[in-house]
Parts: C-alpha cells; sequence; structure tokens
C-alpha cells in the first residue's frame, strides 16, 4: 500500500514562508518557459448552487504532477490539492488549500514585481482590502525595499483595519487612503486583487515607470484595469497566455477596439528564463496579468510535502495498490 500525506489548512499555514514559495513560483515559471511543464487552463462547471472549478498540471521538475480542484457554493468556497509521484502515479499528497492558494498567488506577483518593476521601486499602490491583499503585499516587500503602501478599498473601517493589520505584520507604513487615485499617487508599484466587475484603478492616475500587478480578474465579465492602462502599458506580461485569453477579463476591452493584441502579450516565464523582453526605461509602464495556474499550485505542493515529512507534520494513510 503506499503512504499519502494528509495536511489542513492550519499544517499548511504553519509550514509555507513566503520565501519558498517566491523560490519555486519563479522555478516553475522558468521551467514553463523551456517546456519542462504541462499547465491546463482552468475548467468550470456549473453545479446546481454553484461551481466546481477544477486545475491540473504536470511539473516534473518538481517530481509532482496533479490538480487543484475548487467548489463554490452558496459563497464559501473549499479548496484541495491531490499530488500524484511522476515516476510512479502513486498519489502522496491531499491537502486543503486555500492558505496554499493565497501565497502562492501573492508569489507570482512577487516574482513579476521582481523582474518587471524598477529596482528603486519603493511605494506601493494596492486596491483591495480581501483575504489575498496581504499576501501580495508580503511577496512584493520581499523583493523590494518598500518604505510606504498606500491601501484602497470601498469599505472605510474594512481598509483603515486592513492598513493597519499590514503594517504591524510587516513593518511599514500603510496609509488607507480616501480616494481610489490617491492610491497611485507617487507609487512605482501598484496591485488590484478586488472582485469588482468594473475597474479599480484608471490608466490615467498610473505614475510613469510604474509596474502593475492585476491579480483580482479571472473571468471575462470583470476588469479592474481599464483600456487607458494598457493604452500606456510599453509590456503586458500574463502568467499563462493561453489561460489569459480564456479568463483575463481586463484584456476584453483593449483586445476589442486593437489597442492590445495577443501576439503582443509576452509570458511570465519568457521574462524569467531570459527569454522575452523586460522593462525598456525607467519611464515604461509594465503590467502583469495574474490567472492562477495549476503548476504553481502542485510545484508549492511538492515542496511543501518535502517540508511536511522532514518535519513529521500532517498525518499518513494507507492509500491504492
Amino acid at each position: 500500500m503506499g503512504m499519502v500525506r494528509l495536511l489542513t489548512e492550519s499544517e499548511v499555514a504553519r509550514l509555507l514562508p513566503m520565501s519558498l514559495a517566491l523560490e519555486t513560483v519563479e522555478s516553475v515559471f522558468r521551467w514553463q518557459a523551456t517546456g519542462q511543464t504541462v499547465n491546463c487552463p482552468r475548467v468550470r462547471l456549473r453545479a446546481p448552487r454553484g461551481l466546481l472549478q477544477v486545475m491540473p498540471a504536470s511539473v516534473p521538475e518538481a517530481g509532482a504532477m496533479g490538480l487543484k480542484a475548487y467548489t463554490v457554493v452558496q459563497g464559501r468556497v473549499r479548496f484541495v490539492v491531490l499530488l500524484f509521484r511522476t515516476e510512479t502515479g502513486e498519489l502522496v499528497g491531499i491537502f486543503e488549500a486555500d492558505r496554499l492558494g493565497q501565497i502562492r498567488t501573492g508569489a507570482a506577483s512577487g516574482v513579476a514585481t521582481k523582474y518587471l518593476a524598477r529596482s528603486d521601486a519603493d511605494v506601493v499602490g494596492c486596491y483591495g482590502t480581501g483575504y489575498q491583499a496581504e499576501t501580495q503585499l508580503e511577496a512584493i516587500c520581499a523583493v523590494r525595499e518598500i518604505r510606504r503602501i498606500q491601501v484602497y478599498g470601498r469599505n472605510v473601517d474594512r481598509r483603515q483595519g486592513f492598513a493597519k493589520a499590514v503594517a504591524d505584520r510587516l513593518k511599514v507604513p500603510v496609509l488607507a487612503v480616501e480616494r481610489p487615485e490617491e492610491a497611485a499617487r507617487g507609487a512605482s508599484i501598484l496591485v488590484t486583487i478586488t472582485n469588482s466587475k468594473t475597474p479599480v484603478l484608471n490608466g490615467g492616475w498610473i505614475e510613469p515607470g510604474a509596474h502593475v500587478n492585476a491579480a483580482g480578474s479571472n473571468a471575462l465579465d470583470r476588469a479592474e484595469l481599464d483600456v487607458e492602462a494598457f493604452r500606456r502599458a510599453a509590456l503586458v506580461v500574463a502568467d499563462s497566455r493561453e489561460q489569459a485569453e480564456i479568463e483575463c477579463g481586463d484584456l476584453v476591452e483593449p483586445v476589442k477596439q486593437g489597442v492590445v493584441a495577443w501576439e503582443q502579450v509576452h509570458e511570465l516565464g519568457e521574462v524569467v528564463a531570459g527569454l522575452g523582453p523586460r522593462r525598456q526605461s525607467a519611464e515604461a509602464i509594465t503590467i502583469f496579468e495574474s490567472q492562477g495556474l495549476a503548476m504553481q499550485d502542485v510545484a508549492v505542493g511538492s515542496r511543501l510535502l518535502q517540508l511536511a515529512r522532514a518535519q513529521s507534520v500532517g498525518r499518513e494513510i494507507e492509500f491504492g495498490a
């Protein structure tokens, strides 16, 4: 019988630091560019009261293949990752994966910021105060010396509470601003991480030379950036062009209006591997469109499994022949 390790949310949170996620996500993007991964776009299946969403990938360099599956029913989301060993096909891990997804989503923006933002970028403007926003800021602070964060969210109490919590955790001054344009003022790195259906970041607010991580929209009927943002951008990068064509709501109007062509959208893996374009000037505006990829979940999950075994975290059950 094979042994499968089970990890709960609290165990994942205890085991997985942002530093490890950043290192792993950067590696998996490099493998993507050199054809060493197979990543399938998210599949969404409708259920009577919600959705089942499934994302499979194979990452031989990490010794793992598998999938993330999650349900969205009556407003509640539940995540699980299944890991199989690439050499034998054995099921080796079953993890609750909400925290895993938070951390790897933040890490993807961190990697994009590392390669696309100016080296002297030190002010962040953040749109969104939800559960994904904090890991975005944690990852960015890990790759740049940030001296101030400006955050905007529609709910006054929530944005003030979020600003205090992030400041306490990251030891960086965080200002909760009253108007959305104030979050972009003077910012050299911007993050949009909302569930808004209409743009929260006006392209006219973006400072010359800023890098934008657009991480909230993975549905065609939702857009966090307006067309002007793309009109001003010198470089647009996605985590996966294939997946962006299916679900990147931010790019629907820019492509429709001819502001951006899909051939002009590069993949982050190309940039990381040195096979694609980089920032060309201090004044250039760059945009990273993050949809969230299964290969990130599988690669990070594989490292998580190694840590769990080394530290005897989680429990093992016998499963399969």
